[in-house]
């Protein structure tokens, strides 16, 4: 299992309309194969600021699997327009 952990930088003033939207489109990653769940957290040093944590059996089934569907296409065009800048998307993988 890999962990994909993406902050998200919303626009200020913008934040209840992402939450609002992302709400909208949270089952089509949670629907996608390989994802076994997702957390949304905000932070609260920094309203502004959001973490995505997605588990994925593979990277693949986030890299070419979601990212290479219609559902990631709805995604991005729900979802990008509050982004600046563009987030950081990074894999872990449980070491200890």
């Amino acid at each position: 299992m890999i962990r994909e952990h993406a902050i998200l930088p919303v626009t200020a003033g913008r934040e209840d309309e992402f939450l609002a939207a992302f709400g909208t489109v949270r089952s089509l990653i949670e629907s996608m194969p390989g994802c076994r769940g997702l957390t949304l957290s905000r932070s609260l040093e920094t309203p502004t600021a959001f973490l995505l944590l997605v588990d994925w059996d593979s990277v693949e089934d986030h890299t070419e699997g979601f990212r290479g569907s219609a559902e990631y296409d709805r995604w991005r065009q729900v979802l990008h327009p509050f982004y600046d800048p563009f987030p950081d998307v990074q894999h872990f993988v449980d070491v200890a």
